[in-house]
């Protein structure tokens, strides 16, 4: 699915926020979040993150956390944030880390702006989804910041096109 229209390409620049779901809001997202911040963009965007099942605020994953101190992103005081219809604006653009996240976003949210929401891999051309490394070792963890980081490298030249 590597076709962009133009209209795609010339709208990200209409984004003044990009909100990274994820399961839990601990891991993945989090992490998207740390990765793209570490970029430079040329229109200044809000980055957050959001799980799809967050019962109270927790702490970044320890192992996310480890991940991103050892490549030098910054993760700051982190705690996770549950998804709500007020995260749906025009101005957001919504990134999913699985397709099964965009269809239960599809499904369960009223507000949801179809063409706001993206698995994040699926939106840069890259084939596979970013799995949950849940449960894995350090390694599994810092494999899943290696393969995103090229997806998000990809969306930063996506962003900072003209």
């Amino acid at each position: 699915m590597e076709h962009h229209s133009c209209d795609e390409e010339r709208k990200m620049d209409q984004y003044n926020r990009i909100l990274f779901v994820c399961e839990s809001g601990t891991a993945r997202s989090p992490m998207a979040v740390g990765i793209l911040k570490d970029f430079e963009l040329k229109h200044p965007v809000d980055i957050e993150s959001r799980g799809m099942v967050v019962l109270f605020p927790e702490p970044i994953n320890q192992k996310v956390e480890a991940v991103l101190i050892s490549n030098g992103v910054a993760t700051n005081d982190f705690m996770s944030v549950q998804l709500t219809e007020e995260d749906f604006t025009m101005d957001t653009l919504i990134l999913t880390m699985e397709y099964i996240q965009k269809e239960k976003i599809l499904e369960k949210y009223e507000n949801v702006i179809p063409e706001n929401l993206h698995v994040l891999t699926e939106l840069v051309g890259d084939e596979l989804e970013i799995l949950d490394p849940y449960g894995g070792t350090l390694q599994s963890y810092g494999l899943c910041y290696e393969t995103m980081r090229k997806s998000i490298q990809k969306l930063v030249n996506l962003l900072n096109e003209d």
